[in-house]
């Protein structure tokens, strides 16, 4: 089924796609399937996406300050905050009560917060094999730089990159 649409003057008629052939529907689909798929999978071990990711990129780049770590995990400062503070309580990573120099409290995984990270990253693994089990290594590769080429464009063309 095509969506006829005219622009409020009535003028100029325009004839969309239909919305199961568009990229960005595709897209926002498959996103959200996966979404879904990691929540289930983090729930056993009481995790959120934002936390494993959150976790994963203190083992990557340990000492990252709170807003690096939200740029880096698509999340806001305040969303991070509250994010660290729970992992935190957990015993999950560690911050200094003061600043080393300037205003960051740098932060890093603990023993736990490994244990745990190495447990949602089996459980998330399954879900990626799940997701790409029909999909052959070369589609892969080309997903993932056509992905990122599209990523790069809208960033570069709206000029907010990681900071949402």
């Amino acid at each position: 089924m095509l969506i006829l649409c005219q622009d409020v003057d009535m003028s100029q008629e325009r004839i969309l796609q239909p919305v199961d052939e568009s990229v960005g529907y595709a897209l926002k689909k498959a996103s959200a399937a996966l979404r879904s798929a990691m929540d289930q999978a983090l729930r056993p071990l009481d995790l959120t996406v934002p936390q494993y990711a959150c976790l994963e990129v203190l083992e990557q780049r340990p000492g990252l300050s709170g807003s690096a770590l939200a740029r880096a995990v698509f999340v806001s400062r305040q969303s991070m905050n509250l994010v660290l503070k729970g992992l935190e309580e957990r015993g999950f990573l560690t911050r200094p009560p003061v600043p080393g120099h300037g205003k960051a409290l740098p932060t890093e995984l603990t023993h736990a917060g490994r244990q745990r990270l190495l447990a949602a990253s089996q459980a998330l693994s399954a879900v990626e094999n799940r997701m790409l089990a029909a999909v052959t290594p070369s589609a892969r590769r080309r997903l993932c730089k056509e992905l990122s080429a599209i990523a790069t464009a809208l960033s570069d063309e709206t000029g907010s990159g990681e900071d949402q």
